[in-house]
């Protein structure tokens, strides 16, 4: 069990420096701090034994034992580094270039050792997106794609190919992490009206896959893996939905299982996938989907959801590392609302907000995450939070307005290094934000600011005595008496009808969910907007209750929502008086 807090690596415009963790957050002196303003990456090795950083002269790998150097590339091109699943080995990436002046331009995909930097392999890779070899996740064998083809080559002799998946046309690939027997996740685009692929394949069985999944529409595809390697969600996305209903394209998920099972994960609300995430467990997945707000759905290894999140302007999904906390968050262009969850109680812990975050990252020991607010995304207000699950903010750092925040790392370790802590409701003491909150007033243009409000934000309340109105306000109150005048009208005419016809006959008397809900109406559009909401929750409990008859055990949470049957259809039969 790890014993000390883990380390903070901070990159910016002031080069990078590394920090202590919780609770002291001292700068760490041992480590020389890189000043550099050209420093374009960093990276902890998995196991966090190594830490490796390219500031546009050289790549320096140090021992986060003693933050000492043991090696220092002569590769002033870097900007992008990746190390192997137990940091044996790290790669680098450059731009490729055909300049005369540069050794070896064309291999810009280059391996070395990590515990002394000894060069091992370089190959030419053209595009920066998914540019890492894969490793198996015991580090024997190290893979790239090829003119569509997979290579393998044992990691101690990188140089000889020692086998490989030929001939299907393979445009992406994912390999399931832990050791043998190794599976493989090919992606394969369809071509003359013929659908696109995923196959499942096992190391080295190439000649039939174990699963094989169909789809027509994918630009492109993402491999979500469990932690054991056992399952693998397929998300495919395609970039313009031609029916028009998103703008963000449309989504699909699937799942295959090394077993050979296939299915399509079903969502019950239209909209685009933001967030998918797998408990650390590897029993459940989290999905985020839908327009906003969009509904966030636990789901079995089956794919059958088990436990619903509720609605709200969330895009984020984050387990921490011993997978009993999960935190949902709204970032990007949503308001910064953030959720924790106990998850093997189905209980909800707390919730904060944490405005402009553009990057989130729980701390290893699994209690502690950090919030960040990076440029290029943003150039103001950067810095970046420390909290605890409860929602106490404990630590603050913020960046001066001449500076930029860049990344911010915490320290990795390998699994069961730090002991799983009970969850406790109490809230823990911190600390009050130095950043201004966000404004609740209305926003007023900047010509009516500092002067009294002459005008309501309804225009059909009155104008206060003795203001003077402007001609397009004299025409719209022209028009809304008009409008009044009409609607009185029509009333009369309604009554009139009325009072001719007979009585309208009483509303239904139900017991049960198979109500008639189309009868329940209202003229006050504010009541039809609440009764629209209670007849979505009275159909989502008549589905319960359909799959409890079909013998099928519902969570907690979903008992609890057919209890609320009575009281729904209560406050449904008030609003339609």
């Amino acid at each position: 069990m790890a014993t000390g807090s883990p380390y903070v690596a901070v990159r910016g415009s002031t080069g990078i420096s590394i920090h202590c963790g919780p609770p002291s957050y001292e700068l760490v002196s041992a480590f020389k701090r890189d000043d550099s303003k050209f420093c374009k990456c960093m990276l902890f090795s998995p196991q966090g034994d190594y830490f490796a950083w390219a500031n546009g002269k050289k790549v320096t790998i140090v021992n986060t034992s003693n933050w000492e150097v043991i090696a220092e590339l002569d590769k002033p091109r870097v900007c992008a580094l990746d190390f192997s699943p137990k940091g044996t080995y790290l790669a680098t990436w450059e731009l490729l270039t055909s300049s005369p002046d540069v050794s070896n331009g064309h291999l810009n995909l280059n391996i070395y050792k990590s515990e002394n930097g000894e060069h091992l392999y370089a190959c030419e890779q053209k595009r920066q997106t998914k540019w890492e070899p894969l490793w198996t996740g015991d580090e024997e064998y190290c893979t790239r794609n090829f003119k569509n083809d997979i290579l393998f080559m044992k990691s101690n002799n990188l140089k000889e190919i020692e086998n490989k998946l030929a001939n299907q046309r393979i445009h992406d690939y994912s390999i399931s992490p832990g050791g043998p027997p190794y599976h493989i996740l090919c992606y394969i685009p369809g071509k003359q009206g013929q659908p696109s692929l995923g196959k499942l394949f096992q190391y080295p069985k190439f000649d039939t896959p174990i699963a094989c999944k169909s789809f027509f529409q994918a630009d492109s595809v993402d491999a979500y893996w469990n932690k054991k390697g056992t399952g693998v969600l397929l998300m495919t996305t395609v970039e313009v939905d031609k029916t028009g209903s998103s703008y963000y394209g449309k989504q699909t998920l699937h799942f295959l299982s090394t077993k050979g099972e296939t299915s399509i994960v079903q969502l019950s609300k239209e909209g685009p996938i933001h967030s998918v995430a797998w408990s650390p467990q590897s029993h459940e997945f989290c999905v985020i989907y839908g327009f906003m707000p969009s509904k966030a759905t636990i789901f079995n290894i089956k794919c059958e959801p088990v436990f619903e999140l509720g609605t709200g302007p969330r895009n984020s999904i984050y387990y921490n590392p011993h997978g009993n906390i999960l935190l949902l968050g709204g970032f990007g262009n949503l308001p910064g609302n953030v959720e924790l969850w106990e998850v093997p109680a189905r209980k909800f812990i707390t919730k904060m907000v944490a405005q402009d975050t553009t990057l989130l990252s729980w701390s290893p020991e699994g209690t502690h995450f950090l919030t960040a607010t990076t440029a290029p995304r943003l150039r103001i207000c950067n810095g970046f939070k420390v909290w605890h699950y409860s929602g106490a903010l404990l630590y603050e750092r913020p960046w001066n307005k001449q500076e930029e925040l860049w990344e911010v790392l915490w320290q990795r370790f390998p699994d069961g290094a730090f002991k799983l802590q009970p969850v406790s409701y109490k809230p823990v003491e911190g600390i009050a934000s130095s950043q201004p909150a966000a404004s609740k007033e209305a926003y007023r243009p900047p010509t009516a600011r500092g002067k009294p409000v002459t005008f309501k934000l309804n225009d059909e309340e009155p104008v206060p005595a003795g203001a003077q109105l402007s001609k397009s306000a004299l025409k719209m109150k022209k028009k809304r008496e008009a409008k009044k005048a009409a609607k009185a009208q029509a009333n009369e005419v309604a009554n009139d009808g009325a009072a001719s016809a007979s009585p309208p006959p009483p509303k239904p008397q139900t017991n049960g969910l198979k109500t008639h809900l189309g009868e329940f109406t209202s003229d006050d559009p504010v009541k039809m907007k609440k009764m629209g909401r209670l007849k979505s929750k009275l159909m989502e409990i008549e589905r319960l209750k359909e799959q409890q008859k079909a013998g099928k055990q519902l969570e907690i949470n979903q008992l609890e929502k057919i209890k609320k049957e009575d009281q729904l259809l209560k406050e449904m039969r008030e609003l339609a008086l």
